[in-house]
């Protein structure tokens, strides 16, 4: 099974209808302190395989992070640590701010 992917209008209508059972932020730290989805659990990408117990009873997860390339990585880790079902946003928080809720505040990265 691959990460699919759920594009930022998709993903705000799942979560105004309450269909989305985990939400996982994967940025760092300082990016999470400046904006974030409601709702989200947060571990950075680099915490995530020390982590897993925090998602065990997980079966569907939707991950971000800012452009979608370090969610991608997660969804991959989720997926060899046997979560069912997992969904990338395409093209992170940012495009999610951009197109779907732009109550959402965009930033630039540090890196």
């Amino acid at each position: 099974m691959a990460v699919q992917s759920i594009d930022p209008q998709e993903l705000k209508r799942r979560l105004d209808a309450g269909e989305v059972e985990c939400l996982l932020d994967v940025r760092e730290e300082w990016e999470h302190t400046l904006t974030a989805l409601p709702g989200s659990i947060h571990i950075p990408l680099n915490e995530l395989t020390d982590r897993m117990m925090e998602l065990a009873f997980e079966d569907n997860i939707v991950v971000y992070c800012h452009t979608g390339h370090r969610s991608r990585q997660a969804g991959e880790i989720l997926l060899e640590s046997g979560v069912a079902t997992v969904y990338n946003l395409s093209g992170g928080i940012d495009a999610y701010s951009q197109v779907a809720d732009a109550s959402v505040p965009r930033y630039r990265p540090a890196y």
